[in-house]
Order: structure tokens, then C-alpha cells, then sequence
């Protein structure tokens, strides 16, 4: 396919990977990563963006203290380690793959190359980066104002992509109470307290090595 036909088509991160791997050559790489391995490390040299093509991971900042806070949670087709294409030198995070994942590494200036001579993409990268910045923000709503229980009802749901562009998955794998309490802000002992509230109403259910979350789960957060 062209790629001036191939770059209408783009509207949705899984598109625009598909576009990237026909258009950009040299400084391109697909790695694959095991469940717990790090992609890049808070403080190392920031010369590469990355779009996750299959798995899950989730970004994590260490304080001066060494308070460990998660920061963000990605699926397949999202971007990050973009700040590079800002000027950012260093990592501000750690990136560590939650699944195994499947990860696109593209050298800075073959990104920026590709944004700079196909205005397409470039539209559509941006669309991308203001709706994670939305995101970003509904992330600080969240944590500002809503209680523990709905902060971690919308974690499970945005870990099976409702209310994402595309397909939803309702099986999730495992993930520790520790790490989810990491994530809500919250307690160990907070998590399970909700978790078995969860089960029980039948928002969410186990399914062998996965955890299953029901939409009805929404309820938690839309009831006032």
C-alpha cells in the first residue's frame, strides 16, 4: 500500500505502528521483553521513543528518599519515552514490562525525521500525545478527589482498556495487591478489603492465571 494511502488510515496507535513499520528503516528495532524486565532505567540516557506492541508495563519514578510511585500504566499501541523529542536528556522514569511484552525502539532522529516529512502521522502523533495528556490529568483528578475504592475500580478498568480505542479485554493478568496498592495510593490491606467487595457484588472474577473485570465494574465509578 502507498504510503500516502497507508497514512489516511491512521487513527489509532495500531495503525500508526503498522505505518512505522512499513516507512522507518534504519534506526528501528522490535525487542521482545520477559515479565519484570527493564526497558530503561530513571537517569539513563534518553536517545530513543518506544510503542508498545503487545503486552503491558508500567512507568515508575523513584523519589530522592526512594519512594517508589507508579506513574502511568500503558497497553499495546501506546508511546512513551518521547521526552527525548523534547530535548530531555536523562530518563525522568523507569519503564518495566508488567507482561511479556513486544516493544519497537525508533532512534531520535528517525522519529523526528518521520514527523518532520510525513505531516500525516505527525497530525496523528499529536493526537495521541493530547490524549494521554488528558489522561494524565483525569489521572490527577482522580487521585485528588475520588476515594481509594473508585481510584482502584478505574485502575482494573483501564488495565482491561475500557473506555480505550479498540477491543476491550476483560481477562487481565494478575497483578500483586502490593503493586495495585502502589498505584491507587492506598493500603495492601485497602485493596483486598475492595477486591473482595468486587468479587462478591460480581464486578470482577478470577479466571485461572488472569483476573476477569466485568463493565459493571463503571458503576463504582459513576455512582456518586
Amino acid at each position: 500500500m502507498p504510503a500516502k494511502a497507508q497514512l489516511k488510515k491512521i487513527a489509532r496507535p495500531h495503525l500508526a505502528a503498522e505505518f512505522l513499520r512499513a516507512n522507518v528503516g534504519s534506526g528501528r528495532a522490535t525487542v521482545a521483553f520477559r515479565m519484570g524486565e527493564v526497558v530503561f532505567s530513571q537517569g539513563d540516557r534518553a536517545d530513543a521513543i518506544f510503542q508498545l506492541e503487545k503486552g503491558k508495563l508500567k512507568l515508575t519514578v523513584v523519589s530522592s528518599q526512594g519512594k517508589e510511585a507508579v506513574i502511568a500504566l500503558l497497553t499495546a499501541g501506546d508511546f512513551f519515552g518521547e521526552g527525548c523529542l523534547a530535548g530531555q536528556i536523562k530518563r525522568m522514569c523507569t519503564a518495566t514490562a508488567m507482561t511479556d511484552c513486544v516493544i519497537v525502539r525508533m532512534e531520535k532522529p528517525e522519529m523526528t525525521r518521520v514527523l518532520r516529512d510525513e505531516p500525516v502521522f505527525a497530525e496523528s502523533f499529536l493526537h495521541y500525545l493530547l490524549s494521554r495528556n488528558i489522561r494524565i490529568e483525569e489521572d490527577l483528578v482522580d487521585q485528588l478527589f475520588n476515594s481509594s475504592e473508585k481510584r482502584l475500580a478505574r485502575v482494573l478498568l483501564l488495565l482491561a482498556n475500557f473506555g480505550k480505542a479498540g477491543k476491550a479485554e476483560p481477562v487481565v493478568a494478575k497483578m500483586s495487591q502490593e503493586m495495585l496498592a502502589e498505584i491507587v495510593g492506598t493500603t495492601r490491606a485497602r485493596v483486598n478489603f475492595f477486591m473482595n467487595k468486587f468479587r462478591k457484588l460480581g464486578f470482577i472474577d478470577y479466571d485461572g492465571g488472569g483476573l476477569r473485570v466485568h463493565s459493571s465494574l463503571l458503576h463504582v465509578v459513576l455512582h456518586d
